[in-house]
C-alpha cells in the first residue's frame, strides 16, 4: 500500500475518476479530489498532502494563480496536468512553483509512474 497523500485538482470529473481509478489500482489509498481552487486550498489546510496533480484551467482561478497560494501552505510536489502546451505555459508552470508538467492527453499509467517516482522525493513525508 502506498502511504502518499495525493490531491487531484481538476474540474473535469471524467479525468479525476480515471486518474483516481489508476492510482488506486497502483496501490495508492489516500486520494483527495477538488474541482476548483477554493476546494483545493481547503483540503491542503486540513491535510498534509504529499503530491498534487493540478489542472491549469479551473473554474475559479488558474492553476498558475493557485500554485503560489499552495506553496504558502504546503511543500507538496506539484505536477501540472493541462491541455496548455506552449513553451510559455510550461515555463510559467515551473516559474509559479510547479515541479513537473504533463500535457493532456496523457497516459494515466504515466501519471501513476510519475507519482510513484515523486513519492520518495516528496517534500513532505506524511
Amino acid at each position: 500500500m502506498e502511504n502518499a497523500k495525493i490531491l487531484l485538482v481538476d474540474d473535469e470529473k471524467a479525468i479525476v475518476q480515471l486518474i483516481e481509478m489508476v492510482l488506486r489500482k497502483e496501490g495508492f489509498r489516500h486520494i483527495y479530489t477538488a474541482n476548483n481552487g477554493k476546494e483545493a486550498l481547503e483540503l491542503i489546510k486540513r491535510h498534509t498532502i504529499d503530491i498534487i496533480l493540478l489542472d491549469v484551467m479551473l473554474p475559479d482561478q488558474t492553476g498558475f494563480d493557485l500554485c503560489p497560494q499552495i506553496r504558502k501552505a504546503s511543500d507538496a510536489h506539484i505536477i501540472f496536468l493541462t491541455a496548455r502546451t506552449s513553451d510559455l505555459d510550461v515555463l510559467t508552470g515551473f516559474a509559479t512553483g510547479g515541479d513537473d508538467y504533463v500535457t493532456k492527453p496523457f497516459n494515466p499509467l504515466e501519471i501513476a509512474a510519475r507519482v510513484k517516482a515523486k513519492r520518495g522525493n516528496a517534500r513532505h513525508t506524511g
